[in-house]
């Protein structure tokens, strides 16, 4: 069985605790073993991250020890999935440059705040992740964020909805999801979950739950390359 760890608090304005709830029906729908956490202490112990196959982060706005981000950080170089949304995983720690270098981006503003109509294009790249999944609309926040250029976009939003500085830019197309390597570890990332309900929207929870379990497999394909490695090893060994 599968072992995942949701990790929530910070903000409370981005219902991490409703949100978490959430993750942890749908991983637990899809035979996961589910441990719940609202500390970040969580992540103080090395060797039991690394048992895990899926980290969920789900805290906004705080603050934690380096030593926190460097045992997440080896985690999921050694093939662990980490995973998350919105402000949960991509404006965790403001000041952990490290985190962010993990994660994929940082966001850094939301032009017009919550209830911003806008439409979340699906784009098809070399990853089937959000296959069959079409094009839709939220009314929610709209992530502005800073993007690690690695990352494999696999959906988008159209700047400017709401007239500000920026607009003087003209067009621009913001990630909304994508996919990332850190390691031998997959990370998935959705800007989409300002609250529970937008979390729930159908498509919305279809990205997610397909983002949560694409990378809880990563962990599955390092096993399986290391058992063809040491296999393939003992027999050119017994060749000899």
């Amino acid at each position: 069985m599968k072992k995942a760890l949701i990790v929530w608090g910070g903000w409370n304005g981005h219902e991490p605790e409703l949100v978490s709830a959430l993750f942890d029906e749908w991983l637990t729908e899809a035979g996961f073993e589910v441990e719940l956490a609202n500390t970040l202490d969580a992540y103080a112990d090395a060797e039991k991250l690394r048992e895990l196959d899926l980290i969920v982060p789900m805290w906004t706005m705080g603050t934690i020890e380096q030593k926190y981000v460097e045992n997440v950080s080896a985690a999921v170089i050694s093939g662990v999935g980490l995973a998350g949304c919105h402000g949960g995983m991509c404006d965790s720690f403001r000041t952990n440059v490290d985190w962010q270098f993990m994660t994929g981006g940082q966001w850094v503003a939301h032009p017009g705040n919550d209830g911003v109509e806008y439409t979340v294009e699906i784009k098809y790249s070399s990853s089937p992740l959000l296959a069959g999944i079409d094009n839709f609309q939220v009314k929610s926040e709209q992530y502005y964020l800073h993007v690690d250029p690695a990352v494999e976009v696999l959906a988008t939003t159209r700047f400017p909805q709401v007239e500000g500085p920026h607009s003087a830019n003209g067009a621009v197309d913001m990630p909304v999801v994508w996919t990332k390597k850190w390691g031998q570890g997959r990370v998935f990332y959705n800007s989409l979950g300002h609250h529970a309900d937008i979390m729930e929207q159908p498509s919305v929870r279809e990205i997610m739950t397909r983002g949560l379990l694409w990378a809880a497999e990563g962990k599955t394909l390092v096993d399986s390359r290391n058992t063809a490695a040491t296999a393939y090893t003992g027999m050119a060994d017994n060749q000899l």
